[in-house]
């Protein structure tokens, strides 16, 4: 049994005249804060915030490589998986990103700073990335393509049989970046082999975060996992002294807390499906989620949001994602959307 006590929620909350009580959802951010023993690990390595870090990082990716098995030379480190993902793209210097749309805002606004051109595959009707679609896209100008597992913004998840069929389909000249920045919250049986998959394609370049299931987003700690030569090309754009000592404090604690994360990933899925299920009672068709918020599809539900006081991630279709796992803050959002269709 755990000896921990959760803390109350801090909703982020601001008082406006227009709107008394707002709840920030936008950026599907952990509604915890780190865990105390990740707190008190970050504030020791702060006494020594005097002194710099490695000049390139070799303790984190050392780290991090013991973790999950491979060799510290398979690992990329950077700030945030935003930070490694633009090392890959600066590495492959242009040409084009494949990527499915909507994605992650992030991916357009770095590929146009690394001089990509970004080529997106709309999503099939099922809000799932249309890998049929992406493999007749790719042709000689492609130099990236991106899959997100679990998808950002609808959280659904491809099949592993097709996430392997479509890679063995890709040639290997060409970089594939499987986004699993919500990993965490999947079940076990439902996460793809990362050694298997690493080995049979060397193209393949795994980017997970520290900032959603671990709750460290304020921190920016990202990584990739790859091999061979593709994974030093992106070594090489490593920022010298570009990773803090507190970084690695908040790495070791947090996988040295796995069973009290886990408890929190639990009870985070618990109120995402418990959500899922009171706005489709509301006639919302919202698919199911494997990550930590819900796609809220449109007309109508970025608008209804906005006018309760609760700030989302809005898509021109007047679709939203929202973050999950406060159940306050789920409450406020069956409210505003309980009488929208």
């Amino acid at each position: 049994m755990s000896l921990l006590v959760e803390p109350t929620i801090p909703s982020r909350r601001f008082h406006t005249t227009a709107t008394p009580t707002l709840f920030d959802l936008g950026l599907s951010e952990n509604p915890f804060p780190p865990l105390p023993s990740v707190i008190a690990a970050v504030n020791i390595a702060l006494t020594q915030a005097n002194r710099y870090p490695d000049f390139l990082p070799e303790e984190l990716p050392r780290v991090i490589a013991d973790h999950l098995g491979v060799s510290p030379d398979d690992v990329v480190v950077g700030a945030g998986a935003t930070g490694v993902a633009m090392q890959v793209m600066r590495a492959l210097g242009g040409g084009e990103l494949l990527s499915s749309t909507p994605t992650f805002d992030g991916y357009p606004i770095m590929a146009e700073m690394a001089g990509m051109t970004l080529v997106p595959v709309p999503l099939d009707p099922a809000g799932n990335q249309d890998l049929t679609a992406m493999r007749r896209a790719v042709n000689r100008s492609t130099a990236l393509i991106v899959l997100c597992r679990p998808h950002n913004p609808t959280g659904t998840v491809l099949d592993a049989a097709a996430v392997r069929s479509f890679l063995d389909a890709i040639p290997h000249r060409v970089p594939v970046i499987l986004d699993e920045a919500y990993v965490e919250f999947l079940d076990p049986a439902n996460r793809l082999d990362l050694h298997t998959l690493l080995h049979r394609h060397p193209n393949l370049l795994v980017l997970r975060t520290f900032s959603k299931a671990y709750g460290l987003a304020g921190l920016r700690i990202g990584y990739c996992v790859g091999r061979g030569k593709l994974i030093q090309r992106i070594r090489d754009q490593q920022l010298p002294f570009g990773i803090p000592t507190t970084s690695v404090a908040a790495v070791r604690a947090a996988y040295a807390a796995t069973p009290e994360l886990r408890d929190r990933i639990n009870r985070i899925n618990r109120e995402r499906e418990a959500l899922r299920l009171s706005l489709r009672a509301c006639a919302i068709d919202v698919p199911r989620s494997y990550a930590n918020f819900l796609y809220l599809p449109g007309p109508g539900v970025a608008t209804a949001l906005r006018r309760a006081g609760i700030k989302a991630k809005a898509y021109p279709d007047g679709s939203a994602r929202i973050a999950v796992g406060d159940p306050t803050a789920g409450r406020a959002v069956h409210t505003a959307l309980a009488n929208l269709r």
